[in-house]
């Protein structure tokens, strides 16, 4: 249901994943529960909530975060399409943490969530608007039009939606269907837009934790053990006490923290802090030894089947750190009555209560605003930073802006977990018959001693919520026609810091798989491309193939060190293939030269914002095979800046990219973290065909 709100100007809200309203719909009173069970009483409960203002401005508080993925573009595009406004009248503040629904950020499902709300919201309220246009002229609505924020008479003459938004807030029925446009109708939608935010961030008005002012906040860092999980034994913190501009010197869970009048003091103070650590429960381990349970942790393939030929496979990925540009930021102002935080969080009302059970408060006393993040790709579905700041806010008795450093979120910041994979494919009379993909993660354990710290196995549990004892997975599962699928995956648990990867567990799996599917062709004597056509179960999947095949040039005649290579991934309702050319020449230092992807996202809201999307990916593919990993020595990460940890640099990126956006009017599927897979499947395998290799371990510079 979409409802008008008690306001004085026109104000709409509608909950995510509830069907809207025929035409008309009436607007309960507030306080009293509607069919759905939505209250209709302002912002809190509703997911979505749209405002006319006075001013002409047309504002919808967004229930997601924005970490430059555009997804604030792309809900004003879809407002501007159904109230026929203009994009820049438009404005898409981020909302707090709400007391109900659904407000995560995660799973390249903000798009897909927020595109059918957000369209019915804005035809409800220009529903209202043409209504009450029609009612101060005395025309009948029907013979109205809306254009550029206002609405139109036949006659000429116009009425801004500001002029018209208190008349608006009145009615109850409007004269003119409520419902969005069909798609052949769109203008907005679907056509490259820039950025809303752009002139904001390149000009540094837009606004990011670390650049929000709140009354008394002073800056604070922390110092940290030299391994993962060490703690403070002693602390000598008389010099740092008595250096200028130092407020507070407090211990936390994670080290102890320095608070003064400004970062620089604040770091200066830090290194003079004269700190005994105890080692973290990791000490004695290292990547060797990680890898050596990871493998020994892997699920047998068992029996292939009689007469089939194998084409195997054992593949190592090493831990990846997010290293957001944005480094983690927090504000906190907590006293005894309630706390206030600001902060970019992919999850603010996890964190909410969160740091209402750390600071000893209840949930209904702690205020989370929601600031726009630089950078996330997962890393800002947990708030280890907010946390921190609450707890040094709490025992210094002032607000606080706590930053981590670089190093400090590589050396104790969340990563993506190691893990090793092992694969069969079986063919036979010229086709895969049997398809086994076993794999092993490290898992996080929150236990400081016992088995689970020193590296013990988890039991057995399948992939997909099947194991391969309870037979194959449905033939007609799964990305290509391979017969039986079986998986099964296990884990080794370590007291690590482990989150959520842009792409997850597909960044490693489709990659690994993709390699293979390259040796069963090599294996059958056909060609990559050749091969996947004939095999790839979707039409979309095989039409995405196809034209970043014919657009990337696949086949071509390339000097000896350089080599193409493909990929193709399935997720999110969506579908990608990218080719990737790369000169590697010198072994030790490849370098890919060029990028062509192609993506099947049905509708794509803004071209320009999936472009910069697959961009993105292309980058994560390149930097994950190539580069760039977290090495465990003794319990500790060895990297700690942009200059050990090797993510790509404008040197690495392609010298030429080119994206294709498949056309479509079906509703939006993902896009955020689709092309991770595809990209460093292609980055994989263009290089074992330059290079005549099999490449088992990444990064492989590692």
């Amino acid at each position: 249901m979409v409802y008008t709100l008690a306001a004085s100007t026109l104000t709409v809200a509608a909950p995510l994943g509830c069907d809207t309203s025929p035409e008309g719909a009436e607007p309960t009173a507030p306080g009293v529960r509607t069919p759905s069970g939505v209250l209709v009483t302002g912002a809190d409960e509703e997911m979505l909530v749209l405002e006319v203002t006075e001013a002409n401005k047309v504002v919808v508080r967004l229930p997601r975060a924005e970490v430059g993925q555009g997804v604030t573009t792309a809900v004003a595009m879809m407002i501007a399409e159904e109230l026929d406004a203009r994009l820049a009248d438009i404005r898409i503040p981020l909302a707090e943490a709400r007391t109900k629904g659904n407000q995560v950020t995660g799973g390249s499902n903000s798009v897909r969530s927020l595109y059918g709300p957000a369209r019915e919201l804005a035809a409800t309220a220009r529903a209202r608007l043409v209504t009450a246009a029609s009612r101060r002229w005395h025309i009948p609505a029907r013979r109205l039009r809306t254009r550029d924020t206002m609405v139109v008479a036949p006659d000429g003459r116009t009425a801004t939606f500001g002029s018209l938004t208190e008349s608006a807030a009145r009615i109850r029925r409007p004269a003119v269907p409520a419902g969005p446009k069909p798609a052949s109708e769109h203008r907005v939608i679907g056509k490259p837009a820039t950025r809303i935010d752009a002139r904001d961030i390149v000009t540094g008005k837009a606004e990011y934790a670390g650049d929000v002012a709140v009354a008394g906040a002073k800056p604070a860092v922390v110092a940290r053990p030299p391994t993962l999980g060490g703690k403070a034994v002693s602390v000598d913190d008389r010099a740092a006490r008595a250096m200028p501009g130092v407020l507070a010197v407090v211990r936390t869970d994670g080290g102890v923290a320095v608070v003064a009048e400004s970062f620089h003091h604040a770091f200066k103070a830090r290194d003079a802090l004269r700190i005994t650590w105890a080692p973290g429960p990791l000490a004695a381990l290292s990547d060797a030894a990680i890898r050596s349970r990871l493998r020994a942790a892997v699920p047998r393939l068992g029996t292939p089947p009689r007469g089939s030929t194998q084409v195997e496979g054992e593949f190592e990925f090493a831990f990846v750190s997010h290293a957001p540009m944005e480094v983690l930021t927090a504000v906190a102002d907590v006293r005894d009555h309630g706390a206030e935080m600001w902060f970019s969080s992919q999850t603010p009302m996890n964190a909410r209560d969160t740091i209402a059970s750390a600071v000893g408060l209840p949930a209904s006393k702690v205020r989370v605003h929601v600031t726009r993040g630089g950078g996330s790709f997962g890393r800002r579905l947990t708030f280890d930073a907010a946390v921190e700041a609450a707890l040094i806010s709490k025992a210094a008795h002032r607000p606080v802006k706590l930053m981590w450093s670089r190093a400090d979120d590589l050396r104790h910041g969340r990563m993506r977990p190691a893990s090793h994979h092992r694969i069969r494919a079986s063919h036979a009379d010229g086709r895969v018959v049997a398809f086994t993909h076993q794999m092993a993660s490290v898992n996080e354990s929150h236990e400081q001693d016992g088995p689970a710290a020193q590296g013990g196995m988890t039991s057995v549990v399948p992939l997909g919520g099947r194991s391969a004892a309870a037979g194959p997975l449905p033939s007609d599962s799964g990305l290509y026609n391979f017969g039986p699928v079986f998986g099964d995956s296990a884990g080794v648990d370590l007291p690590l810091p482990l989150g959520a990867w842009r792409s997850v567990n597909s960044g490693t799996m489709r990659t690994a798989e993709e390699i293979v599917v390259d040796e069963v062709a090599r294996s059958l004597g056909e060609d990559p491309v050749a091969f996947r056509r004939t095999t790839l179960r979707s039409e979309a999947a095989k039409a995405v193939l196809d034209k970043a095949a014919s657009a990337g040039n696949w086949g071509r005649t390339l000097p000896d060190g350089h080599g193409q290579g493909v990929a193709v991934h399935e997720e999110y309702d969506s579908c990608v293939a990218c080719l990737v050319e790369i000169d590697a020449t010198d072994p030790e230092n490849p370098r890919v030269t060029k990028v062509v992807m192609a993506a099947d996202v049905g509708t794509a809201v803004n071209p320009s914002g999936l472009e910069a999307q697959l961009m993105g990916t292309a980058i994560d593919g390149i930097s994950t095979v190539l580069l760039a990993g977290l090495h465990i020595d003794r319990g500790a990460v060895r990297e700690g800046s942009f200059d050990d940890f090797r993510y790509a640099r404008q040197r690495h990126a392609p010298l030429h990219f080119e994206a294709h956006i498949m056309p479509s009017r079906q509703d939006p599927g993902g896009a955020g973290e689709l092309g991770v897979p595809a990209a460093a499947g292609a980055v994989a395998n263009a290089y074992a065909r330059a290079t005549g290799t099999r490449p088992r371990r990444f990064p492989l510079t590692f």
